[in-house]
């Protein structure tokens, strides 16, 4: 097990239906594509997004900062891809080191494709490289309550509630409660 990023990035995995590219500037277009597309469809779950988030500079920086996240080791940006389209996102962020070695798990798909599994075989990839590659010892994630999808979906992957916070992130405009969830590496 090794426990430290590559700057090289060579983090893409694959699994039986899509494959996971670690964010990089070469995926702007295809990622501005997915934000305009499922901009609706995630605005219930995300922060606020000005109407200059939705352009491909935007975009562009973006990838940019999750890549040099990446470089740093801070943060894991993976892009779900089917062919060459963007499909959704697994981000494990604010990734903490020492005595904690834990971080934040965040996720979004496209909405024609909810309900397939793809974001449960994305997120059981990429949680297994965190652990097994990484070396981490708890992903921890949240959830809005009356985001059931969700709900299910850590669940199904053996995440415990640990607690409800209240006002917790400022969601689509406005402070939101969350369902606060961990999954334990039981290996580390």
């Amino acid at each position: 097990m090794t426990s430290i990023l590559s700057p090289r990035l060579d983090h893409r995995l694959v699994t039986e239906r899509i494959v996971l590219e670690p964010a990089s500037v070469a995926f702007s277009h295809q990622l501005l594509e997915y934000q305009i597309d499922n901009r609706a469809h995630l605005q219930p779950w995300e922060p606020l997004r000005r109407s200059d988030f939705f352009t491909l500079d935007t975009m562009a920086a973006r990838a940019r900062t999750m890549a040099n996240g990446m470089a740093a080791g801070e943060a894991l940006h993976w892009l779900m891809l089917e062919g060459d389209t963007v499909i959704g996102e697994c981000n494990f962020t604010n990734i903490v080191r020492g005595p904690f070695l834990a971080c934040h798990l965040g996720y979004s798909i496209d909405h024609r494709r909810e309900g397939r599994g793809l974001m449960r075989e994305a997120l059981t990839a990429t949680i297994d490289y965190v652990f097994e590659r990484v070396g981490l010892h708890r992903i921890m994630a949240s959830y809005r309550p009356e985001n059931t999808r969700s709900e299910r979906l850590l669940s199904a992957l053996g995440f415990e509630r640990e607690g409800y916070a209240r006002a917790y992130l400022k969601i689509n405009g406005a402070w939101a409660d969350h369902v606060l969830t961990a999954l334990i590496n039981p290996a580390v």
